[in-house]
């Protein structure tokens, strides 16, 4: 298989990452890919930076078995905890992870007042400290960690009473401080942006950064001339570290399309099929 023609691999430690699947996908539509959910261990937000680095690098090492030629770690706890880790273990791989964009959200804030939307793993890390450091001076910003939210989505609750009920009791005393910029700083965050835009109202822009993201994806993959020229239709291959059929009852109301999930095993910090 040439470089062109071999596929992204993408992970996260649940189904969060298939929002950024779903921007890849609509941006490049040549491209094979593999997603690979650690539904195992999720979620990652309240683990040690050790154990997500340990678990970043088992599925690094697997994607890589699958030939991938550029990684997308398509979590933002594991990009804080994990991702400059990856870069040192693997030194000749392109790696693509999640940012919060604190950037863009000062630039088209008006009231000044951002809201952030996050695990406590992005917060507490150096990488979200950066980005406030950089970008942040000038505005001021409201966090919280939604507690239980990640676990809502992975069941499918996009618009339940209970998911609802996590949302307001972030997002409204936010409002109440008068923010018209909602950051989101999980990648499962976006499959909630329907009820977030219910509740926050038509006045508050929420900003997804799966189509960044995305973007920088096709940029690394024009830049080494890896991107696939066939015209062949993407081709996605799934994988998950728990039960098959959970993850693939998601891919029709995440992604809008149905697909086959197989089963891999961890042991001894090592992914098998």
């Amino acid at each position: 298989m040439s470089a062109r023609q071999s596929p992204i691999g993408v992970f996260d430690s649940g189904v969060g990452g298939l929002s950024v699947l779903r921007a890849m996908r609509e941006l490049m539509p040549n491209e094979s890919m593999i997603y690979f959910g650690d539904q195992g261990h999720v979620p990652y937000g309240s683990r040690s930076m050790v154990e997500i680095q340990k678990f970043s690098e088992g599925i690094t090492k697997f994607l890589l078995e699958q030939n991938s030629k550029l990684i997308v770690v398509a979590c933002n706890t594991a990009s804080a905890a994990a991702l400059k880790y990856l870069r040192g273990r693997f030194p000749e791989l392109s790696f693509v992870g999640m940012e919060p964009a604190v950037k863009p959200a000062a630039e088209i804030t008006k009231t000044g007042k951002v809201g952030v939307l996050a695990t406590p793993a992005t917060f507490q890390g150096a990488l979200y400290a950066s980005v406030v450091e950089r970008f942040g001076a000038d505005v001021e910003l409201f966090q919280h960690t939604c507690p239980g939210l990640v676990g809502q989505i992975e069941k499918g609750e996009l618009d339940s009473n209970a998911t609802r009920l996590i949302l307001e009791d972030a997002l409204l005393p936010m409002l109440k401080k008068n923010i018209d910029t909602v950051v989101l700083g999980c990648t499962h965050y976006p499959f909630v942006i329907p009820l977030i835009e219910q509740i926050a109202g038509g006045n508050v822009r929420v900003i997804d950064p799966a189509p960044s993201v995305a973007r920088q994806v096709k940029r690394l993959l024009e830049a080494g001339e890896k991107m696939n020229q066939t015209g062949e239709s993407l081709r996605v291959r799934f994988y998950t570290s728990a039960d098959t059929a959970s993850m693939e009852s998601l891919l029709p109301l995440l992604l809008g399309t149905d697909g086959e999930v197989e089963a891999v095993k961890w042991k001894d910090s090592q992914v098998t099929l």
